[in-house]
């Protein structure tokens, strides 16, 4: 086939970026694709495109220079809608919303500007009568569990309200049953082709990884699969890794990523999903 380009982010320098780009080469050149990695720094204006190829795994959140790229032609996985709105939990939040998809109880904050403030945060009442103490606090753009809050008072959620700024921001019920622990479930192309349980023994209430949490091999059952399939599309995703909260009510979306990570993925599963995202490059509309 003709060349694909796979697209990365330039100033992202970390080992395990470096992995993931070659993992990715690596399955592009045992489906026998052409995959050409570039960087986003390449494209600083309209005509540093050149001639593009018709597609691109697109394994980046430089979502204008997405658009840039769809506008010139260009068939994206993820498109740059699905980066957006999987980016924003805000907006995840809305998407699953409108599909009736279950998820934690959810309340968003209303917008403010950096330097006016929300004044005596009045709404607070209403989002602590609602949700209880503790609750869960989200900034909209976050990743690896960074920018994930537990407030356990009204005067912690206070101070992490004046923190934000004029970041977007969320807040969601803590499912206690959940602390530390959640589902993650890497779907490709309609497909739940690999999945973990993620398990944090060191009190952490996030489960990711970095936080301490440990990767542990998962079978989902028939509801999990179909409910992350499911969140994907919502999204508007080809490809995600969708975090679900096993809670007693039954699986909940905890959010969707985009260009989830999967090294760690990898090594508890033994499955490499650079294969079936690459193979998404053969069989595009």
């Amino acid at each position: 086939m003709e060349q694909a380009w796979l697209v990365t982010n330039a100033f992202l320098r970390a080992e395990s970026f470096r992995r993931m780009e070659e993992e990715l080469l690596s399955a592009a050149r045992r489906a026998g694709v052409r995959l050409k990695p570039v960087k986003n720094d390449a494209f600083v204006g309209p005509a540093s495109l050149g001639d593009p190829p018709a597609c691109a795994l697109f394994f980046d959140k430089d979502v204008r220079l997405a658009q840039r790229m769809e506008a010139a032609g260009v068939r994206l996985f993820n498109s740059s809608r699905a980066i957006a709105a999987c980016d924003d939990k805000t907006a995840t939040t809305l998407l699953l919303e409108r599909a009736g998809l279950p998820q934690p109880e959810t309340l968003l904050c209303p917008k403010s500007y950096e330097g006016v403030g929300y004044g005596g945060m009045d709404f607070l009442n209403e989002v602590a009568g609602r949700l209880g103490f503790p609750l869960v606090v989200k900034e909209g753009q976050g990743s690896f569990g960074r920018q994930v809050y537990l407030a356990e008072s009204m005067e912690q959620l206070r101070g992490i309200i004046e923190n934000a700024g004029d970041k977007p921001l969320l807040f969601q019920r803590f499912v206690r049953e959940t602390a530390g622990r959640d589902l993650r479930i890497y779907v490709v192309g309609r497909r739940a082709v690999a999945s973990m349980e993620r398990v944090n023994r060191s009190g952490d209430f996030r489960a990711n990884l970095e936080h301490g949490g440990v990767a542990i091999a998962y079978r989902p059952s028939p509801e999990e699969a179909a409910l992350a399939v499911a969140a994907c599309l919502a999204c508007g995703a080809d490809f995600a890794g969708v975090d679900l909260l096993p809670s007693k009510a039954g699986p909940l979306v905890c959010e969707v990523n985009s260009n989830a990570h999967f090294l760690g993925l990898m090594q508890a599963t033994g499955v490499n999903p650079a294969d079936d995202i690459v193979r998404l490059l053969k069989v595009r509309p």
